[in-house]
């Protein structure tokens, strides 16, 4: 089972992944983990990556993507995998495909979190808060102002997956802003169908 979700930041992508995690077993990945464990690795794409990222560079697109490669191939990921956070552009999205095809491999579910922006912004706002009230430092991500920036990054770079994924038929949509609850009920409907294909 390889799945990806989509979603602005803070649309509760991480909770659900978390609980995708249990119920099927199959690992969530994210690309920063996996750059950084390749680098450390001192694997051949972790190199080159870590030239890339020594000289103040982007990671490029084929970088990325020979990460994901490798990292699907370690026997946790057999079962299937979780995408959080990659692909972030159309181009991606190809070249994440084109390198799945090269391993008689396909995705078997997008899914999409559709939520209200202007709530998201509140329950960020209420998050650093919270966190202030604690005593604890607020993370840079949960100001309001840097929120925004990256909800217009969002809607900029990674919403136009939303119309190439549906055009293969791939592309679920979940209301996120209900309960957390009722949210994993909707995804666990549809994903079933491919855990029973696999037990099969």
């Amino acid at each position: 089972m390889r799945i990806i979700l989509l979603g602005p930041p803070g649309a509760g992508k991480g909770t659900q992944s978390e609980r995708i995690v249990q119920r099927f077993g199959i690992p969530q990945l994210s690309t920063g983990d996996m750059l950084r464990a390749a680098v450390a690795a001192g694997t051949p794409v972790g190199l080159e990556a870590k030239a890339v990222m020594e000289s103040g560079g982007l990671v490029s697109d084929r970088i990325v993507v020979g990460i994901v490669a490798d990292r699907i191939e370690e026997p946790d990921a057999k079962r299937g995998f979780i995408l959080d956070g990659f692909p972030r552009t159309v181009a991606q999205a190809e070249a994440l495909n084109t390198m799945l095809s090269g391993k008689g491999l396909s995705l078997s579910a997008v899914i999409e979190f559709k939520v209200d922006e202007d709530a998201l912004v509140g329950r960020i706002q209420k998050r650093a808060a919270e966190a202030q009230a604690r005593g604890e430092a607020v993370r840079k991500d949960d100001t309001p102002e840097v929120f925004k920036q990256r909800l217009e990054a969002y809607r900029a770079q990674t919403a136009p997956l939303s119309a190439y994924y549906a055009k293969t038929g791939l592309l679920h949509t979940v209301d996120g802003m209900q309960p957390i609850d009722t949210v994993t009920a909707e995804i666990m409907t549809v994903l079933e169908p491919h855990a029973e294909r696999i037990a099969s």
